[in-house]
């Protein structure tokens, strides 16, 4: 495999672009080796710099859940792009996504559309105080919820990726009044809010977290966390920046039934383009300007060109809820086929998988939180992606990130998939 223009452009842009990326997984330093630049995606295939083909199991960190350059998804964009690709003032497409997102979501009775996940979370935790008139909240070990100051502590995947899980410029002003529980453990939460007692605006959390790879929410533990925020007065959050519209047409709160009262959402309600939202119950939302006293705005905000995408995009997922079941079974058949490999090698090994997310984690723990996610073996891991991707299957550069199967993965696809996993994995082993 040729990647020498991929090399080339890594040497250009460190000169002009810290560390060469924009995003520092990118950078492949957990992993080994230089970035891989790329030219053109089309279904489930990207192309590089270089002209090699990969099959894409990011998908853009979640979006491309119909694949790239779904034609439906170009032709939205393509005439929304003809009137303008910004008014910087309301229009009509914005009213639509958000009628919309408010029909699928249960949480959300009112909407209000960012530009990031980075920006939803922040403007949720604002929010939570503002209607609480408490400062304090709860995030998780592991639970990554964008680079905000207040949620870079202990913070998942880019962290631990890069080695800094407490990021300097980071104030100990700012991140007083974030209190950490391990994910998973209902007794350290009710610990922190008994200690805490009347001070607690909001619990944030990925329902189903995907910035220490894939861990599902132990029985229980989801609802544990809403009786204590109905117990206490607390703001519940759901950050779906990754499972919302991934996991159900509702996200993970209607796949698991949980219902939080606010939510976060980005990547997949632009059809790939940049855009985030939050929402949540009317009385709190009714506290955002410029209807409540809580200040948060954004020139682009509900960008047409992004809320074309993101509409058309959520409208066939609403329409064709034949979808997940389609998501689901391919990726049940990837997980099927590299359990059997594992199994004959005798490596130590989990696999975490819902819906269309799942992670293979090098330990013999069972991965339910931070710490157990820690006990992988990241050396084995950066084998294995190189390996992987000497055969044509571009994974998430990290072990601490998720994998995401898009619906647009044929037969043959996933027997290669299968069959390169099973060829690497034997390849490491000797």
């Amino acid at each position: 495999m040729k990647i020498e223009k991929s090399k080339s452009l890594f040497s250009r842009a460190k000169n002009y672009i810290p560390g060469g990326v924009n995003s520092p997984v990118r950078a492949f330093k957990a992993v080994g080796g230089d970035p891989i630049f790329f030219k053109s995606a089309k279904g489930a295939h990207m192309m590089d710099e270089d002209g090699n083909s990969y099959i894409d199991m990011i998908n853009s960190w979640g979006p491309m859940i119909l694949g790239h350059a779904n034609p439906l998804v170009e032709e939205a964009v393509i005439r929304a792009i003809q009137s303008s690709p910004s008014f910087g003032a309301p229009g009509e497409r914005e009213v639509l996504i958000a009628e919309l997102i408010c029909q699928l979501v249960p949480s959300i009775e009112r909407v209000r559309m960012v530009n990031s996940g980075t920006e939803a979370t922040m403007s949720a935790i604002r929010v939570a105080r503002g209607y609480t008139g408490k400062d304090k909240f709860i995030k998780f070990e592991g639970c990554y919820h964008g680079h905000g100051d207040s949620f870079l502590i202990a913070a998942g995947s880019g962290a631990m990726t890069m080695g800094t899980p407490d990021s300097p410029g980071v104030t100990a002003g700012t991140t007083k009044d974030t209190l950490l529980a391990p994910y998973n453990n209902l007794d350290a939460v009710r610990e922190i809010v008994n200690n805490h007692k009347g001070e607690m605006a909001a619990i944030i959390i990925e329902p189903v977290a995907g910035n220490m790879g894939c861990v599902l929410p132990v029985a229980g533990f989801l609802e544990g966390l809403r009786e204590i925020c109905d117990q206490e007065g607390i703001v519940l959050i759901f950050d779906e920046v990754m499972t919302g519209f991934r996991l159900a047409r509702g996200g993970a709160q209607e796949r698991l039934g949980v219902i939080p009262d606010m939510t976060t959402l980005g990547k997949i309600i632009g059809g790939g383009l940049p855009v985030g939202a939050y929402g949540g119950k009317k009385e709190i939302m009714d506290f955002v300007s410029p209807q409540g006293p809580v200040y948060q705005a954004g020139t682009l905000s509900g960008n047409p060109v992004a809320m074309a995408a993101g509409y058309t995009m959520l409208r066939y997922l609403s329409d064709h809820q034949e979808t997940y079941g389609k998501l689901e079974s391919n990726t049940k058949r990837i997980v099927s086929g590299y359990r059997e490999t594992l199994e004959v090698l005798g490596l130590n090994y989990t696999i975490n998988q819902i819906g269309s997310m799942y992670s293979l984690f090098f330990t013999d723990q069972q991965v339910v939180d931070f710490e157990t996610a820690k006990s992988c073996d990241t050396a084995l891991f950066g084998s294995y992606f190189n390996k992987m991707l000497e055969q044509g299957i571009y994974l998430a550069p990290s072990q601490f990130e998720t994998l995401f199967v898009s619906a647009v993965l044929s037969d043959d696809d996933i027997d290669q998939i299968i069959r390169a996993n099973d060829e690497s994995l034997k390849s490491l082993v000797g």
